[in-house]
């Protein structure tokens, strides 16, 4: 049986995981300016396809956090979304690094924490409640590209 949508804490996750994304965006002004200032690694995408791609992972996200925080009270879904909540922060200071600060480098390292961190949110979303964890799988996925592209203009 299908439960009734709760909107407000629909909204209220998926809101904070967006607030993430603008709070990252605000925190480093310009950065249009700064991926066309960068070399563009092959297969690199056009700077306007970046906030559209974030905002609907962030969409998902929160929409796959609220999946597991509708479900039973346990520990593993605690922890389920304290692995959420980390890769969350972590999430937030990546543009930092790679915008803001040029660390290119300390970026790409950083990225793979992150990318570390939402593997095992996934599959702890996915053992609370099946489509949490495939809603999962697009930031994968995006990760893993980015992780490319900050690679090759880390060390190429």
């Amino acid at each position: 049986m299908q439960k009734k949508i709760q909107w407000k804490p629909l909204l209220i996750s998926v809101g904070l995981s967006l607030g993430v994304g603008i709070l990252s965006a605000l925190s480093t002004p310009n950065i249009a300016g700064e991926y066309a200032a960068i070399p563009d690694p092959p297969l690199a995408p056009p700077a306007w396809l970046f906030p559209v791609v974030w905002t609907i992972l962030y969409v998902l996200m929160g929409v796959a956090a609220y999946l597991v925080w509708q479900g039973p009270v346990s520990a593993e879904k605690r922890s389920a979304l304290l692995y959420y909540g980390a890769q969350l922060i972590v999430n937030f200071f990546w543009p930092i690094f790679f915008f803001r600060l040029d660390a290119y480098v300390t970026a790409f390292f950083w990225l793979l924490l992150l990318w570390y961190l939402v593997f095992v949110t996934w599959e702890k979303f996915s053992e609370q409640n099946r489509v949490a964890g495939y809603l999962l799988v697009p930031y994968l996925v995006w990760l893993t590209f980015a992780a490319y592209l900050n690679f090759y203009i880390a060390f190429l």
